[in-house]
């Protein structure tokens, strides 16, 4: 793995759908700041896209593109904030957070690192890449290897639902997500996140210990994104 965490089935319950829905609405808000169509907003596109994915309704994903474009009466600030750690079993891990409030959300994830360590900013992060993430579904026929270097991508490796995941330079994030785009693949999310260099090989009871941990942090509506470093 070594990249973003999700949790594996957690679509299934209608809480953890409830979760989902929370976290894509807050990245809609966030990137219709840049301006509210798609079209010109590649981040909004992605935000979109991905929450159509998830069958969030049109009204619930026009409100959202509307409040964060400031086209409401009210009001949404989110702070952005990176949290930096151990999970169990010594296991690197960095959160991201959206939230409005800031003292919530560090007493929420100092309580959930008691089962881990608490790491200052850049405890952690020197032992991951910064880079682009995007996930795609191929044409018929394509050859993931094939499209990853005619797009510039770095490297891949297989996602959920039979799609891909293309790893470039944070840079060429943009350019390779069109250049796929222009060879027929479907994308449905790009955007930058952490990769780590040496991720963390565990026994079953270890895995278990860790992942439950992970499930915790991402029960906390605040948290946005898990990026762990777990072979």
């Amino acid at each position: 793995m070594g990249a973003q965490w999700k949790q594996k089935g957690r679509e299934q319950a209608a809480d953890a759908r409830g979760r989902i829905f929370s976290k894509l609405a807050k990245e809609i808000i966030i990137a219709a700041k840049s301006g509210a169509d798609p079209d010109l907003n590649p981040r909004l596109r992605m935000a979109v896209e991905a929450a159509k994915k998830a069958s969030m309704t049109k009204d619930t994903l026009e409100r959202a593109i509307k409040k964060g474009a400031g086209l409401l009466d009210e009001k949404v600030n989110y702070d952005s904030i990176a949290y930096e750690g151990f999970a169990p079993n010594q296991v690197p891990v960095i959160v991201e957070c959206l939230t409005d409030n800031r003292a919530r959300t560090a007493t929420n994830v100092r309580n959930i690192f008691k089962r881990g360590q608490l790491g200052v900013s850049g405890s952690v992060s020197w032992d991951f890449n910064r880079q682009g993430f995007i996930e795609a579904a191929a044409p018929a026929g394509a050859d993931p290897e094939s499209a990853a270097i005619e797009a510039g991508a770095q490297d891949l490796e297989s996602a959920d639902e039979g799609a891909t995941r293309f790893f470039t330079e944070a840079a060429d994030l943009d350019s390779v997500a069109k250049a796929l785009i222009a060879a027929k693949w479907t994308v449905t999310s790009a955007k930058l996140g952490w990769r780590a260099k040496n991720p963390v090989a565990l026994n079953e009871e270890q895995r278990k210990q860790t992942e439950s941990f992970l499930e915790a942090l991402d029960a906390d509506d605040d948290v946005q994104e898990i990026y762990v470093a777990l072979a």
